[in-house]
C-alpha cells in the first residue's frame, strides 16, 4: 500500500508539478490571457483525464501500478498485461495523457524554453518507454508481441478504441 502511494505521489510531483512548473520558469514567468488559459485547461482537463482513467484501468485491471523508473520497481508492477480500455488507444495512454495536457502548457506559453523541457521529456520518456517495453516483452511474451502489432506505442491508431 505504501509503495502504491510512493508511485502516486512522485508521478503528481514529477509530471503535474514539476515539468509544468519549469516549462513555466523557463518562459519568464509570462502573464497568460484569458485564450492561453483556456487552451491550457481544456488540454490539462483531457490529459489528466486520460492520465486518471489509465491508472485506475492499471491498478483494477492490471493489478499493478504504473510508477517503474529505468527497470527499478518503484512500485508494484502490473502483473496482467491490458490491451483495452486506454491501453486500447495507445500502448502508453497514461504518458500520451500527460503529453497533451503538456502540449497544452507549451500552447499557452508559446515559448522555446518550454519547448525545450517538453523536448527533453520526450526523448527521456521514450528511452524509459523502450526499457519498459523490453521488460514486457520478458513477462508477456508473445501476447506482448502481437499487442505491439496492433497497438502504436504513443499515439492512437485511426478507429479509435482497440477491443481485445
Amino acid at each position: 500500500m505504501l509503495r502504491d502511494i510512493i508511485g502516486y505521489v512522485l508521478g503528481l510531483a514529477i509530471f503535474i508539478i514539476a515539468i509544468p512548473f519549469a516549462m513555466y520558469w523557463a518562459s519568464g514567468s509570462p502573464d497568460l490571457s484569458l485564450m492561453q488559459w483556456i487552451i491550457l485547461v481544456l488540454l490539462a482537463v483531457v490529459g489528466i483525464g486520460l492520465s486518471i482513467w489509465s491508472i485506475v484501468y492499471m491498478k483494477n485491471v492490471g493489478k499493478g501500478n504504473p510508477f517503474d523508473a529505468f527497470n527499478h520497481e518503484v512500485a508494484p508492477r502490473t502483473s496482467l498485461l491490458m490491451t483495452d480500455g486506454p491501453y486500447g488507444i495507445c500502448r502508453n495512454p497514461m504518458l500520451l495523457g500527460v503529453f497533451i495536457y503538456h502540449i497544452g502548457i507549451l500552447i499557452a506559453l508559446l515559448s522555446i524554453g518550454a519547448l525545450l523541457i517538453f523536448a527533453a521529456e520526450v526523448l527521456i520518456m521514450s528511452l524509459q518507454v523502450r526499457r519498459e517495453e523490453q521488460r514486457l516483452r520478458i513477462d508477456f511474451g508473445n501476447e506482448y508481441a502481437e499487442y505491439a502489432k496492433r497497438v502504436n506505442r504513443f499515439l492512437p491508431k485511426l478507429g479509435g478504441v482497440r477491443h481485445g
